[in-house]
């Protein structure tokens, strides 16, 4: 088969959809099928710089408040004479930028079936960025783009269900997974924790993501003081970066900022923690939940997303109910000042999360993009038959 991607983000950028579009796209090169990814130049790229040999690459422009992030110009008539030489049996259309509504348009002209993923909820965006009154508005305007396709993707049950109840069509499962060979407790790092100044016994409190407002930051900065009032030696370690990263930092001098990890890297800092903190309100799944259980490392999380799939309260952290702030402080100090209880559940998250292999989830993606592609062909076989005498059309 030959499929398309489409997406407005992608690594080296490091984001979840960006490292979740790239897990699907070697998922399928790893079925045998023919990729080409659809992407803008990115910011480190000049205008000359080649893409790579599956890749065609269309003009961008900086994403405002987002360094280093770039979303795609409009692009219909590129695609449309791209896909007219090299036709895709179906598309994914991974982002809602003005890239994502031109595949979607082009598609829809060349009759190429299109699936969408649901990446991101802006709406919940708006109320992070002080314009709550903007949550409908961007609702509406994800339910036109999603609609446009023949299926959407979501990671979790309850978003399918959300969905599907605010009128968005043809809302299709595809689960998540993670890496637990590149995850695991075996990669914690003695040595990296001695430069965090913490000893074998000490206690690290970590956060993996972007540093952004709708990360709901201030509530982890929040849990992390009141942990360290009991373990005043506690040190709370960050990786990654953002635009609220540089008033973080001065604001918390005694934080160790460990800026973007990527590889293996990434996942000797994750095992080196001893609990994770993610007090997000706004992921659509959020992988760094699965990343943290797989590396052993108790996770205290709201109760959706990845949280809801697959942790489980008082088994592998904690998943605290939506908008209890107050459990979420306690249940970061009770976890963290009880080794004891760490350690069970650092073997039971691992465990959790160990039969989420990203072949199946290759194989589920596949297999929702070939049905795309089979029921497009048999309507084009229906359509060229000739109607007998007295059929009604």
């Amino acid at each position: 088969m030959r499929y398309a991607i489409v997406t407005e983000t992608y690594p080296p950028e490091i984001n979840g959809v960006a490292l979740t579009v790239q897990g699907l796209e070697q998922g399928l090169r790893g079925r045998g099928h023919e990729v080409t990814l659809v992407r803008p130049r990115q910011a480190t790229e000049s205008a000359d710089t080649p893409g790579a040999e599956h890749e065609f690459i269309v003009r961008g422009a900086p994403l405002p408040r987002y360094p280093g992030l770039r979303f795609g110009l409009p692009s219909t008539r590129k695609l449309i004479a791209q896909w007219r030489i090299s036709r895709p049996d179906a598309i994914y259309v991974a982002t809602e930028g003005p890239l994502g509504w031109s595949a979607l348009r082009a598609a829809r002209r060349l009759g190429i079936p299109a699936s969408t993923g649901f990446h991101t909820r802006f709406d919940e965006y708006m109320r992070d960025y002080g314009a709550a009154f903007l949550a409908q508005t961007a609702l509406r305007w994800m339910r036109r783009f999603h609609n446009g396709a023949d299926a959407t993707l979501v990671p979790t049950r309850e978003l399918q269900q959300f969905l599907q109840s605010n009128g968005f069509n043809d809302v299709a499962l595809l689960p998540r997974a993670v890496d637990t060979t590149q995850f695991d407790p075996a990669r914690r790092d003695n040595a990296l924790r001695a430069q965090w100044g913490v000893g074998d016994d000490g206690l690290v409190a970590i956060h993996v993501g972007r540093i952004a407002p709708e990360k709901n930051l201030d509530l982890a900065v929040r849990a992390f003081r009141e942990l360290k009032k009991t373990h005043p030696d506690a040190r709370f370690v960050w990786v990654g970066d953002g635009p609220a990263r540089t008033k973080l930092q001065q604001d918390n001098p005694d934080f160790i900022f460990c800026g973007i990890q990527r590889d293996e890297r990434l996942a000797e800092h994750f095992a080196s923690g001893d609990v994770f903190v993610f007090p997000s309100h706004s992921e659509t799944f959020g992988n760094v939940t699965l990343e943290a259980m797989a590396s052993g490392v108790p996770t205290v999380a709201f109760d959706y997303g990845a949280a809801r799939e697959h942790l489980r309260n008082d088994v592998h952290g904690a998943a605290i109910a939506n908008g209890d702030d107050d459990g979420f402080v306690r249940a970061v100090v009770r976890i963290g000042a009880d080794r004891v209880l760490r350690a069970a559940m650092s073997r039971a998250g691992r465990e959790a999360v160990r039969g989420l292999r990203p072949e199946q989830v290759a194989a589920d993606f596949d297999a929702l993009l070939q049905e795309l592609a089979d029921r497009a062909a048999q309507a084009r076989l229906l359509a060229s038959k000739p109607q007998a005498d007295g059929e009604i059309a």
